[in-house]
């Protein structure tokens, strides 16, 4: 048989210590803190909330919204699609009959509480018509008390969208 026996590392005591180990991770620890202490210059800082960050791409999730049609309507159809696949159960929806002829339902109150939100883009994924996205833009959220951080149905379509097109897909 064509066994290949290697030598198993660390049973040696001074292995079976850790110490050397320890003593190399703190002394690369302090060659980085001295060299940021002696050249502050060389230490990358990005001074928030003056600068914004540069290098935030389009596919990057931000704060939600909800599209609009061409025709200046909502482009939700009260599926529940986004708040049954949301993992962290965030997506509050009640749904109201359709008066504009467009499909049967639409949403009455549309609500995401962003403080229990870990924006994985589930909702997108799953909205049939396009109409939640994750692109306004918006990455950093600040309030004084917890109802600040839940969205309702109006903020949500004030928002608009920084990196595409504005309109979903139109379903007649």
């Amino acid at each position: 048989m064509n066994i290949k026996v290697t030598q198993r590392h660390g049973s040696s005591f001074k292995d079976k210590l850790y110490l050397p180990a320890i003593f190399d991770g703190v002394k690369v620890t302090f060659k980085h803190l001295f060299k940021n202490v002696t050249d502050i210059n060389a230490v990358d800082t990005l001074r928030y909330p003056e600068e914004q960050p540069t290098d935030i791409t389009d596919r990057w999730r931000g704060l939600h919204r909800l599209t609009h049609r061409p025709d200046n309507s909502i482009a939700c159809v009260a599926c529940f699609m986004c708040s049954t696949a949301c993992p962290s159960n965030c997506i509050f929806i009640e749904a109201t009959e359709r008066e504009d002829g467009h499909d049967e339902k639409m949403p009455e109150s549309f609500f995401i509480d962003t403080l229990e939100c870990i924006f994985c883009g589930y909702c997108v994924e799953a909205c049939p018509c396009d109409a939640i996205r994750m692109d306004t833009g918006i990455f950093s959220l600040t309030g004084n008390n917890r109802e600040d951080f839940v969205m309702d149905k109006e903020q949500l379509l004030s928002h608009k969208g920084a990196f595409g097109e504005e309109d979903s897909c139109a379903r007649d």
